[in-house]
């Protein structure tokens, strides 16, 4: 009795829905919990489709907040940044959903009072489809036909079921210029030959299927087209299966970088993709030197990696992460071309932080208190997952090697089998739930540490000829700066304002009515001062839509 009201209690947190969430959410479910949270929760919730993609998926966007949404201080949250990465989506609309359900609290309703929250929950709702249908593939692309090895036809080498299980895995061919031998810690899996340590390949692997256009290629042109991934304009590279035509080719990342384009009050993106600046985070100079960029003034430079100032908020909210989420052990990753995160950075101009939320835990050590597979396993995925798996009693996640005939090896002996598509990137849906719940923790402790302007240290100091000085300070009393240093060179981002207001025959005769400020980094302030002729009241506002707005009264 007790886990039957258990589990009415969290379907009821999550969206009003008396039908408990079992697996992963396809489109039609996304869009029921999408609605469930406007509905439940319409004081502090709009939603709205911004476009609709190729194979008729909806873009959706949660804004979460009160009042003037759009004036206050805002996070930005993404899912589905790769299309095989679907706990990426369960992250992003799970963290509304948390958040949610906690709204009447005094530290959530604090939040909202100040901030806001734009959700995307999945940038590539074609590919995750692929998850539920009849025959289950990983995919990144979405529906946009592509013609992935041009040769003019579009979608004629796709995947082939040759077992008939209704999944994609793999297929190994014995073979005497083999490139993969069959891993010694794990013989289900394969590594590839590692020349220098004497190996000889054995095997061919490809993935399950049949060379259908005779190119050589295996499953090189199928269904799905473009990445969402791939597409951004940050190190976007033509020419490269699932990159698309051009940068922003496709209505999914149009529609997202034309409304965060829009949304001057965002500080910091979170994204839940491959890339995992959270766990580890960035490092000065990664990218090497800035660089010479065609196109800028003389002297202008192309930035190519973080600034120094903006790996030190990195690292601080990266061991918060670390402590909030409790997860260790991440694999190193890569950023490739065209990806979101590193838009977000780099050509955005916000905080961008990114982590795949889970990744397969590293094996235990064994009795002797050394892990023997560990070298191997670190080249080799499904091995780290098949023992993990055992020791969860996590099953049906492996087909076993089965011989089978391939037309495109006559004579040969082909296998197929190996693992099941997802499995490496998402974790069982059992897990999911305290997975968002760590991560909802996190990003509610990083809006906490949004920067927040205030008016301190106001002084006024009476001088001759009807001359007063005023000075005050300008205090971000949040722990992130309210620009990054390449927004600050950005002349699109907004920066602090201040603006002072007189009345009648009052005259600042010394430092500027109006003006904006630099960055002023976490817990730092930045002095100002007036001459000011005159007497009565004036008023001096100083802010911007990241920071909030503040207003002072001064009697001269």
């Amino acid at each position: 009795m007790k886990k039957i009201l258990l589990s009415l209690c969290v379907a009821l947190v999550c969206g009003g829905s008396l039908h408990a969430q079992s697996d992963y959410s396809n489109r039609q479910q996304l869009a029921q919990r999408v609605a469930a949270l406007a509905k439940s929760h319409p004081k502090y919730v709009k939603t709205q489709s911004l476009a609709k993609t190729a194979g008729g998926s909806d873009i959706w966007l949660i804004t979460i907040g009160t009042g003037q949404t759009d004036q206050k201080p805002a996070v930005a949250v993404v899912g589905g940044v790769e299309g095989k990465h679907l706990l990426g989506v369960e992250l992003a609309i799970g963290f509304a959903e948390k958040l949610l359900a906690d709204v009447q609290s005094d530290r959530i309703q604090g939040l909202l009072g100040d901030q806001t929250f734009y959700v995307f929950p999945n940038m590539s709702p074609d590919a995750t489809e692929q998850y539920f249908a009849a025959l289950q593939y990983e995919r990144s692309g979405n529906a946009s036909k592509a013609d992935y090895d041009r040769d003019g036809q579009v979608g004629e080498d796709g995947y082939d079921d040759l077992d008939g299980d209704g999944k994609i895995t793999f297929i190994r061919v014995e073979d005497a210029i083999g490139t993969h031998i069959i891993n010694p810690d794990e013989p289900r899996s394969l590594i590839p030959a590692d020349l220098s340590k004497g190996q000889t390949g054995q095997y061919l692997l490809f993935t399950e299927g049949i060379d259908n256009d005779k190119d050589g290629a295996f499953n090189e042109d199928g269904e799905e087209g473009i990445h969402f991934n791939k597409n951004a304009t940050y190190r976007y590279k033509n020419f490269v299966p699932g990159a698309g035509e051009h940068a922003v080719s496709e209505v999914e990342n149009r529609a997202l970088f034309d409304f965060l384009y829009d949304a001057f009050n965002v500080y910091a993106v979170v994204s839940f993709g491959p890339y995992n600046n959270l766990s580890v985070p960035e490092q000065a100079g990664r990218g090497g030197e800035e660089q010479p960029q065609l196109g800028r003034r003389p002297g202008g430079r192309k930035i190519t990696s973080w600034s120094a100032q903006d790996v030190k908020a990195n690292a601080f909210v990266s061991e918060q992460y670390n402590k909030i989420t409790g997860t260790a052990g991440a694999p190193k990753t890569a950023a490739g071309e065209g990806n979101f995160a590193e838009w977000a950075y780099y050509h955005y101009g916000r905080f961008s932080f990114s982590t795949p939320g889970w990744w397969v835990p590293a094996p235990k050590p064994d009795s002797t208190g050394r892990n023997r597979s560990a070298n191997n396993s670190a080249a080799d995925p499904v091995a780290t997952y098949l023992k993990w798996a055992a020791a969860e009693g996590i099953t049906n996640t492996f087909s076993e090697w089965k011989a089978i005939e391939h037309p495109d090896f006559p004579g040969k002996r082909v296998e197929v089998g190996g693992i099941h598509p997802f499995v490496l990137t998402n974790p069982p849906y059992a897990l999911v739930s305290d997975i968002v719940d760590r991560h909802t923790d996190f990003v509610v402790a990083l809006a906490n540490m949004a920067p927040k302007l205030e008016v301190v240290d106001l002084k006024t100091e009476k001088l001759d000829n009807g001359l007063t000085r005023v000075s005050l300070k300008v205090f971000n009393a949040g722990l992130l700066p309210n620009l990054t240093q390449v927004g600050e060179r950005s002349y699109f981002l907004k920066r602090i304002a201040v603006n002072v207001q007189t009345t009648g025959s009052q005259q600042v005769v010394s430092g500027r009515k109006t003006q904006t400020l630099d960055a002023i980094g976490g817990r730092e302030a930045v002095e100002l001062s007036w001459l000011v002729q005159g007497s009565g009241k004036l008023n001096i506002t100083a802010g911007s839509v990241s920071t909030g707005t503040q207003t002072v009264e001064v009697t001269l």
